[in-house]
């Protein structure tokens, strides 16, 4: 049951927006129903296929995404290709007035694209070029790429690497609308910080469905809609056809100068401390022990920037609580910086773990796919600027190891921040959390649809329970900075379950989403983008 948890989070993009290597999340079955069954891919050219209910092709395109608790009954599929593709597809449902969602890696956590109100899907599993452009100087990537393959092309080809995430199945297009991180991010930074330019095919007060290239230039009249993908989430003012990759400040026309330098290799690792050997208070030194070394450890240029970890607070169901990760670099060096981390979260706690590394090239780690169906699970997170307060700690080992935690599958997934993504303000990108230190995900999952139930019940009890302090949500302050737009939760819009006063808007975006909503007013003024947590018309 853990082990259907853990793949259910890392599917959305995952966790990460980025897992380590070796810890998979489930893929999206790529349609490849989609192109056997029309004699090929739809072309470049014409039309998108168009896949009905009567379509042999309909099931595997609706029922795709991870999450196996939604399943999409649109009017048709739109299987496009190319942006001129999806703009004609666009035009045709606002003509029908049909609302639309968007479908890429299929890695969302929520029912945004399988809502029942959804009549046209749009799939963009088609589109997955990776390619230097060099009109632009910067490297173009379709939403339709898994990152594996993006990974894969821009080594391969030029050495190169986007810090996005190391779940390589999951799909660009949805991953870096939220901010895009990852194994990598300590020390370059989110991908968005990366991104230069997006084409998004957006539709105008008359109706008009058209293709529009935004960029980070300055004097770039369309700059606010760069702005808007650079952290915004997905489903919110159009949909990305192509994004455009080129760090900020990279001179020249030589590719391999444009983006950061791809590591040659990984130390991938992990340790295990088996739940028999843990009492109360040795767990709670252990969390505190993770969490004091990220409060020292996690400054830009920080030794140990290269180093991203997942520690894995599982419930006793699963029999260990498990830190796992990898360091961005191998020798001695890297085993040293290794063996002193998993000794400063173990420091004080009688039980050993159970350890292993493994040095692997770095292409074998970061574009592994590891392809799983869709699971049943639910996800909740919350940034952490410092380590979770006593009580907070005393509260997730009683839900952890009680006889309820003992019978459901469920975990605390506290997962590396910080870093190179700290050195850029806040208002450079939509991402306005830049000082956290971690991601807290909490989730759970089960078997079959009549175990939802108590599995919900859960994991709502526990997250509440842990912010019970500030109305059963990570309301910005001294150590929580709110939640992950990427790791989506309808439960913080619901006030039954929100008390706190603070509305799931700010617990998303903060001081941004005034001017995410200026901008969805000049881009989407009919709202024709929309899902449970899409950013409000003004």
């Amino acid at each position: 049951m853990a082990d259907v948890t853990r793949r259910g989070v890392l599917a959305g993009a995952a966790v990460l927006g980025g897992a380590a290597a070796g810890l998979a999340a489930p893929a999206a079955a790529a349609p490849a129903a989609a192109t056997a069954a029309a004699g090929g891919p739809p072309g470049r050219a014409g039309g998108p296929a168009r896949v009905g209910p009567d379509d042999l092709r309909y099931r595997s395109l609706t029922h795709r995404g991870c999450n196996a608790r939604f399943a999409g009954t649109p009017d048709y599929v739109r299987v496009a290709a190319s942006t001129e593709q999806v703009v004609a597809a666009v035009q045709q449902a606002v003509r029908e007035g049909r609302r639309i969602a968007v479908r890429s890696g299929g890695h969302c956590f929520e029912d945004f694209v399988d809502v029942p109100a959804v009549r046209a899907l749009i799939d963009l599993s088609s589109m997955t070029a990776v390619h230097y452009d060099e009109r632009r100087r910067a490297f173009a990537v379709e939403p339709g790429a898994s990152l594996g393959e993006t990974y894969r092309k821009l080594f391969t080809g030029w050495g190169v690497v986007i810090p996005a995430g190391a779940t390589a199945e999951v799909g660009v297009g949805g991953h870096i609308l939220g901010g895009g991180y990852g194994a990598l991010s300590r020390r370059h930074g989110l991908g968005v910080d990366h991104l230069y330019a997006v084409e998004v095919v957006v539709v105008n007060k008359e109706g008009e469905a058209s293709a529009v290239v935004a960029t980070r230039e300055d004097d770039d009249p369309h700059r606010d809609l760069w702005w808007a993908h650079t952290g915004g989430g997905g489903g919110n003012f159009g949909i990305v056809t192509r994004y455009w990759f080129r760090t900020p400040g990279a001179e020249g026309s030589d590719p391999a100068r444009l983006l950061p330098r791809a590591p040659s290799s990984a130390l991938v690792f992990s340790a295990s401390w088996s739940w028999k050997d843990l009492d109360k208070a040795s767990f709670a030194r252990l969390v505190r022990n993770h969490g004091t070394w990220y409060e020292h450890n996690s400054a830009p240029g920080s030794a140990y920037a290269g180093l991203f970890g997942v520690f894995m607070l599982n419930s006793r169901k699963a029999g260990t609580v498990d830190l796992v990760g990898q360091l961005d670099s191998t020798g001695p060096r890297a085993r040293q910086l290794v063996d002193d981390y998993v000794a400063a979260v173990g420091r004080g706690v009688r039980a050993r773990p159970a350890r292993s590394q493994e040095e692997q090239p770095w292409l074998q780690a970061a574009a592994s796919v590891q392809e799983t169906p869709p699971a049943f699970f639910k996800a909740k997170a919350g940034y952490l600027r410092r380590r979770f307060t006593d009580r907070q700690t005393d509260t997730l080992h009683d839900h952890l190891a009680s006889a309820e935690g003992d019978r459901i599958g469920g975990s605390v997934w506290l997962v590396s921040y910080g870093g190179q993504v700290a050195a850029v303000p806040p208002a450079a990108t939509a991402v306005a959390q830049r000082d956290s230190i971690l991601k807290a995900v909490y989730l759970t999952g089960w078997e079959a649809p009549q175990d939802e139930g108590p599995s919900l019940s859960w994991v709502r009890g526990l997250y509440r329970a842990v912010y019970a302090d500030t109305g059963g949500v990570p309301v910005p302050g001294a150590v929580s900075d709110g939640s992950f737009v990427n790791y989506p939760d309808t439960d913080l819009a619901d006030p039954a379950l929100n008390t706190s006063g603070t509305p799931w808007q700010t617990l998303y975006y903060k001081q941004h989403y005034p001017r995410l909503q200026r901008i969805k007013a000049r881009w989407d003024p009919r709202d024709e983008f929309r899902h449970a947590l899409s950013v409000r018309l003004p």
